[in-house]
């Protein structure tokens, strides 16, 4: 019977040392290119599949990548944001092109997420999507940072910040979308959404708010600036309290579709048409934004790059290779809700 083929057979093969064999195999950029080329051209010739299971037990390394999800608003009660769950698909195309698994999990923030996984050999590293409070979350990533855990997360990217971060341009993506209704006709433009710390992608999208009416000459009126979070129920909550102000408005920034959505309702059952008497504006387009009657104009984030650019991202700070935070475009995508006449 003829014997398995071995990383030694390769190595005579290719006129290389047995461990360059082993580094080339598993992608190891210490490998020149051709060389490596070579290596995988005689292991395609000899039918040569690498172990795995005995190739992680010698690197210490489980080639699993852990997605821990937190506990968020979301209008199925799953208390995953739509958002997320459109990044998966592409997450998990990344780890196999890179063969790595994926392994999802789904946290709370009072449990003790930020001492398992890696420390307990689950998971070469973490992407992290999701965190509610701020000033909560941010003291267990310091914690990963200082036991020097190899982490990513999704979030507001600040230099300021502990470990890497992959995001959106949320700044300029808000200030799109005002400059959006600026051109559409409106001068009285709310905003829904929490402009504190605690929520530091909607701070940036108030941010990107306030750019946009400073640039046309305009002042934020604090009436019209209703703090909401990421769900439909704090959406509906601030529009009724919007409305209850009596403040004037013709146009409406929300910083979630999750937001505009519930808002959209709440402004139908006060006689207010979308977009003929109030335009509005979401941020994220999740599925339903379009489904919406009329369909929501948003702020996309491309939740296929942003996936993508988590896992890469991750795999460079394993690999040591050089890395930072990312910041990705948003595009706003016009549609019904912004339309109408002024």
């Amino acid at each position: 019977m003829q014997r398995k083929p071995t990383s030694f057979d390769i190595a005579q093969m290719a006129g290389v040392s047995q461990s360059t064999v082993s580094r080339a195999l598993r992608g190891s950029s210490t490998v020149s290119v051709g060389t490596r080329q070579r290596i995988e051209a005689v292991a395609r010739q000899l039918n040569y599949t690498v172990d795995r299971v005995a190739s992680n037990l010698r690197s210490g390394r489980t080639r699993t990548l852990a997605v821990l999800l937190f506990q968020d608003p979301s209008p199925d009660e799953s208390g995953v944001n739509p958002f997320f769950l459109a990044m998966l698909g592409s997450m998990m195309r990344a780890c196999a092109e890179h063969e790595h698994d994926l392994l999802l999990s789904f946290q709370q923030m009072r449990s003790d997420w930020h001492t398992e996984y890696e420390n307990s050999h689950r998971a070469d590293g973490l992407i992290l999507l999701g965190y509610g409070d701020y000033a909560d979350y941010s003291a267990k990533v310091e914690q990963l940072v200082a036991q020097q855990t190899h982490f990513v997360r999704w979030g507001s990217v600040q230099p300021s910040d502990p470990g890497l971060t992959v995001g959106c341009d949320n700044r300029g993506g808000a200030a799109a979308a005002t400059r959006h209704l600026l051109e559409s006709g409106c001068r009285r433009i709310a905003f829904l959404g929490d402009a504190t710390d605690h929520y530091p992608e909607f701070r940036d999208r108030h941010r990107g708010y306030v750019d946009a009416l400073a640039a046309a000459g305009l002042t934020p009126d604090p009436d019209l600036c209703v703090t909401a979070l990421s769900s439909g129920e704090d959406g509906a909550r601030a529009a009724r309290t919007l409305l209850a102000r009596g403040a004037a408005f013709d146009g409406v920034v929300a910083a979630s579709d999750l937001i505009a959505l519930a808002a959209m309702s709440v402004f139908d059952a006060a006689g207010l048409r979308v977009p003929d008497d109030v335009k509005l504006v979401g941020f994220d387009d999740i599925p339903a934004a379009s489904l919406a009657n009329p369909p929501l104009t948003t702020v996309a984030q491309d939740a296929g790059a942003a996936g993508r650019a988590l896992v890469e991202t991750l795999l460079d700070r394993i690999a040591a290779r050089a890395v930072s935070s990312r910041m990705l475009p948003t595009r706003l995508i016009v549609r019904r809700s912004t339309e109408g006449r002024q």
